[in-house]
């Protein structure tokens, strides 16, 4: 009775919370673990956290379920640990999330395993109130849900004006899946638009809150960020290669995953957003001769 109303306790909660034990076996999994992770309790439960599952990697691409897992520290030392990380989502797409690791203890204060709390910190990008406001189903590519060509060259538009005006500078990532037509000649086109999705959602989750990302034409995308840094670029440019690359959908119970060969460009006095987009572009060209899935930057 006592262990049931703490399990409704730890189901009213919005935080993802999830217990394993020595082996790192998972054997409890919250409603608010469901909905972060998309993952059901029945899908997770006896498996282990790193069996193709969450697979938590760090900004720089370090899958810590293979090496440095919070939860096995916690577990060889009792001592808590917190980490910013991006999980996988049962959808393909990574979500960043904030973890906390605790190590649970028997009655004599041995190490029994240990819990996890994690919570998204995936920050909303304000671009879809204003496309809600705009009218979506015009602004809105209707595959991935994020905005397509006419919002970006909005966007773009707008830019342009800012830094006439006001003298802010913008900078655009132009995105190339690498080998699309394969996926969709050998595994058909219902999970190359899976695909499509996930990287969307993949590069939507990892931006500030005023960079927009939009779908440009078939498997291309545009990332759109104002005041943005030579350094800062190149940074974003390889986070967003990285969080591609380590994204898959799941078909049937093949992993599926792509990489995507980048291009950015930094705005020019009285150079036009299409301009440079058209930079960034040729960008994507010189990426994909030097092998694909790398950032090349317009210096």
């Amino acid at each position: 009775m006592e262990t049931e109303f703490y399990r409704q306790v730890l189901d009213s909660i919005a935080d993802g919370v999830y217990f394993v034990d020595r082996e790192r076996r998972v054997t409890f999994w919250n409603r608010g673990a469901e909905r972060i992770s998309g993952y059901a309790a029945g899908e997770v439960i006896g498996r282990s956290c790193a069996d193709n599952i969450l697979r938590h990697v760090d900004a720089s691409g370090k899958q810590l379920c293979v090496t440095g897992c919070p939860l096995e520290a916690v577990i060889a030392d009792g001592t808590m640990r917190e980490a910013q990380v991006f999980l996988h989502h049962k959808l393909g797409h990574r979500v960043p999330v904030d973890v906390r690791a605790t190590a649970m203890r028997g009655s004599k204060g041995e190490i029994l395993g240990a819990v996890e709390i994690f919570n998204s910190n995936a920050k909303q990008v304000n671009v879809l109130e204003e496309i809600q406001k705009l009218r979506k189903e015009i602004l809105t590519d209707p595959l991935t849900g994020i905005g397509n060509r006419r919002y970006a060259e909005m966007r773009l538009s707008e830019c342009e004006k800012d830094q006439k005006d006001y003298g802010i500078s913008f900078a655009v990532l132009f995105v190339d899946i690498d080998h699309f037509k394969d996926v969709n000649d050998t595994w058909g086109h219902d999970v190359g638009d899976k695909v499509l999705c996930m990287v969307a959602k993949a590069m939507s989750n990892a931006l500030r809150g005023l960079d927009v990302v939009c779908r440009w034409e078939g498997e291309e995308f545009v990332v759109i960020m104002s005041n943005m840094s030579a350094d800062g670029l190149g940074n974003l440019g390889e986070r967003l290669r990285m969080l591609v690359e380590y994204s898959w959908v799941d078909h049937g119970g093949k992993m599926i995953s792509v990489t995507a060969s980048f291009g950015g460009a930094l705005s020019r006095a009285g150079e036009s957003g299409l301009d440079v987009v058209r930079r960034a572009d040729s960008q994507v060209y010189r990426s994909k001769e030097e092998g694909r899935n790398r950032v090349s930057i317009d210096s």
